[in-house]
């Protein structure tokens, strides 16, 4: 169990030590979620004078989800990525044969490799667009202690959410000749329904209780919403309970799927 554990620490500290060597990339991706915060920032600003109390936010709360959601949306890979432009450019090149025969859990070792980039995402390109928006636009931090761990924990859970969804489009590969057709769609569906553009709660009745309900939300208006401290108490409990069962069946289902795939690899007519 420990030599396991082990294992997967040692892989996700090489991920971590493998984007932090991108400084230039890091740099100019930091700079760009700033630049977009600032504009998608003054635009909310706008909206919420003319319709105060929108969607439930006030408005120092609304300018602070879009830093929030703007420090989120590369750890959590929104807009897919990470383990998944490997794993679909090994799939394409066989050697995905050799993955599978490694005496390590495969899912597992994806798991591992994405938390490790998620981790230096987080550190890099999500806290300098949020300093930035405490600086500029006065964005509001939780007056709560409790709500920066209650985050850290969320955050986590969105970014298992997230891989389970990437990688249940990543093993489509094993069937398809490409399946960067479905990755795309999974982006357009991915932007609306994780609240990236809109908070969920500003959707029209209907859309907005069905977006809250599939695992996309989990990914940034869970986050946002307990950072904001707009959940609080038992809230906040069942909107972490939402995020891990979301976790939960994403990994099932992509366990199962990982088993029917394998059975598709044929090596050498083997």
């Amino acid at each position: 169990m420990d030599t396991s554990a082990g294992l997967y620490l040692a892989i996700a500290r090489g991920s971590f030590r493998r984007y932090s060597t991108y400084r230039v990339a890091t740099v100019a991706g930091a700079f760009t979620n700033t630049v977009f915060g600032c504009v998608l920032a003054a635009t909310f600003l706008a909206l919420w004078r003319a319709r105060p109390g929108l969607g439930g936010y006030d408005t120092a709360q609304a300018v602070t989800y879009i830093w929030v959601s703007q420090a989120l949306l590369v750890a959590v890979a929104a807009w897919g990525g990470g383990f998944q432009d490997d794993l679909q450019a090994r799939l394409r090149s066989g050697d995905i044969a050799v993955d599978l025969y490694r005496p390590v859990d495969f899912l597992g070792w994806w798991l591992a490799a994405d938390l490790g980039r998620a981790a230096f995402q987080l550190l890099t390109r999500g806290v300098v667009p949020l300093a930035a928006g405490v600086l500029l636009f006065h964005a509001r931090l939780p007056h709560a202690a409790l709500t920066w761990p209650l985050f850290v924990l969320s955050a986590l859970l969105a970014v298992t959410v997230s891989f389970g969804l990437r990688f249940l489009v990543s093993v489509t590969g094993f069937w398809l000749d490409d399946s960067e057709g479905l990755r795309s769609l999974m982006l357009v569906v991915s932007m609306f329904l994780s609240g990236m553009l809109l908070p969920i709660g500003l959707f029209p009745e209907g859309l907005r209780q069905a977006a809250q309900v599939l695992p996309w939300s989990a990914l940034i208006q869970v986050p946002c919403d307990l950072f904001l401290e707009h959940r609080t108490g038992w809230s906040a409990l069942t909107a972490l309970g939402f995020q891990l069962l979301w976790a939960v069946l994403l990994f099932a289902a992509g366990r199962a799927a990982q088993s029917l795939a394998t059975r598709k690899v044929v090596v050498q007519g083997g």
